[in-house]
C-alpha cells in the first residue's frame, strides 16, 4: 500500500490548504481522486426494480446538484431492470450489494457505472474474486464500504475497546484481499454513525494508502441533527484535505443530502463551483416569504455551475448591504423588493421574485461562461 501524499492545488480555499493526492477512478465520465473536485453522491430510497420511482428520485437530485447516484439490488427483481435504469439515469449509476455475490457480477454486466459491496458479507475471497473480475472486465471501479453496522465477528470485540482501529483493521483486510486478487479500482467508504470515530478511522486509513476516500457520517439521522453531526465530522475530515468523493445521509427526501453537501463543500472553499445562497432568519420587519424564495432557489439552482453568491434578504435592515455584497439579490421593502446586481441596485420588484431571480441568475451565468 502506497501512502497518499499531500499537496496544493486548485481547489484550495480559505480554510482547506491541502488536499491529498489520490488515485483517479472514474464512475462513467464522473472522475473521483486525483485532481478532480470532491464529487457528491446519495441514494435512492427505492430498490431498483421501482424503476419509475428511482428515475424520478434521480431527476430530482440532479437537479439539486447531485454527480453519482446509488441503488439498492437484493434480487433478480432488481437485476432485471438495472440496465434500463442506467440507461436513463442523467448520472452515473452505483449498484449496492450485500450477502449476494452474484448480483455484484449481474449487476456489473447491465452497464453500472460502479459496484459498492462489503467483502467481509459477500462470501469470501474466491467469490470477491468472482465479483472483481466482472468490474474488471467491464472497467468499473468497486467501492468497498466499511460500516460500524456490519462489521465482521472477528472485530467485534477490538470495536468495544477501540472502534476507530476496528474499522480501520476491517477496510485493510478488504483492501489486502483486493490487492491479493490483483484489483486495485478501488475506492474505499469507512463509516461510522459517531463523529469522531468517523474521523479518527479516516485519519488511520488516509496516512497509509493512496486509494480515493468516499466519506460521509452513517445514518446520520433526521434532517437538522444529521446535517449538524455531518458537518461538525466531515469539516474535519475536509479540512485536513481527507476526501474525494462524499454522502450526507439523512433521514428522509434525499435532495436534502445534496443541499447540506453543496452548502458544506461551498462554504469551506472546497468546490467554488457550486452557488451560495443566504438568506435572513426573518423577523417582524420582513416583508417577503423568504423562506419559500430562498427554499425554492435552494432546489432550482445547486446543480448550475458558475460559484455565483445569491442573498434573499426580508427587509430595509441589513438586506441592502447584504444584496449588494452577493453577485445578485434582492431586499424586501414596504413596496416590494430592490433587486441588486453586481453591488448596484438594479430595479424594484413588485412580485414573481423567485421567476425573475431564476432569470438574472441564468443570465449572469450565461455571461461568465460565454
Amino acid at each position: 500500500m502506497k501512502k497518499g501524499k499531500k499537496s496544493g492545488g486548485e481547489y484550495s480555499g480559505r480554510i482547506i490548504q491541502e488536499r491529498r493526492v489520490t488515485r483517479k477512478v472514474y464512475y462513467g465520465k464522473i472522475p473521483v481522486g486525483g485532481d478532480a473536485p470532491i464529487s457528491i453522491q446519495s441514494m435512492s430510497t427505492h430498490a431498483a426494480c421501482e424503476k419509475d420511482a428511482v428515475l424520478k428520485e434521480f431527476d430530482e437530485l440532479a437537479s439539486a446538484g447531485c454527480d453519482i447516484v446509488r441503488v439498492a439490488v437484493k434480487d433478480q427483481n432488481d437485476i432485471d431492470i438495472l440496465g434500463d435504469i442506467c440507461e436513463q439515469s442523467s448520472m452515473p449509476v452505483i449498484a449496492d450489494i450485500h450477502f449476494d455475490f452474484r448480483l455484484a457480477v449481474k449487476s456489473a454486466r447491465e452497464g453500472v457505472a460502479g459496484l459498492r459491496i462489503n467483502p467481509g458479507n459477500i462470501g469470501g475471497k474466491e467469490k470477491v474474486r468472482e465479483v472483481a473480475a466482472a468490474a474488471d472486465d467491464m472497467g468499473i471501479p468497486i467501492r468497498i464500504g466499511v460500516n460500524s453496522g456490519s462489521l465482521e465477528k472477528k472485530l467485534i470485540s477490538l470495536y468495544r475497546n477501540d472502534p476507530a482501529r476496528a474499522l480501520f483493521e476491517s477496510a485493510v483486510g478488504s483492501l489486502e484481499i483486493m490487492e491479493s486478487i490483483g484489483f486495485t479500482n478501488l475506492v474505499f467508504s469507512i463509516k461510522s454513525s459517531d463523529p469522531m470515530i468517523n474521523v479518527e478511522t479516516n485519519r488511520l486509513f488516509a496516512a497509509d494508502n493512496d486509494y480515493p476516500i468516499h466519506i460521509g457520517v452513517t445514518e446520520a439521522g433526521p434532517v437538522l441533527s444529521g446535517a449538524a453531526r455531518s458537518a461538525f465530522s466531515l469539516t474535519l475530515l475536509l479540512v485536513e484535505g481527507i476526501g474525494d468523493t462524499m454522502r450526507v445521509s439523512l433521514s428522509g427526501d434525499p435532495v436534502n443530502e445534496i443541499i447540506v453537501a453543496s452548502a458544506l463543500l461551498s462554504s469551506l472553499g472546497a468546490r467554488n463551483d457550486i452557488p451560495k445562497i443566504i438568506s435572513c432568519p426573518t423577523c417582524g420587519r420582513s416583508h417577503l416569504d423568504v423562506l419559500e424564495i430562498a427554499g425554492a432557489l435552494e432546489r432550482e439552482i445547486l446543480s448550475r455551475r458558475g460559484g455565483i453568491k445569491v442573498a434573499v434578504m426580508g427587509c430595509e435592515v441589513n438586506g441592502p448591504g447584504e444584496a449588494r455584497e452577493a453577485d445578485i439579490g434582492i431586499a424586501g421593502t414596504p413596496g416590494g423588493a430592490v433587486l441588486f446586481t453586481n453591488g448596484k441596485k438594479y430595479k424594484v420588484l413588485k412580485g414573481s421574485y423567485l421567476k425573475t431571480l431564476l432569470g438574472e441568475i441564468d443570465k449572469m451565468l450565461a455571461a461568465r461562461n460565454s
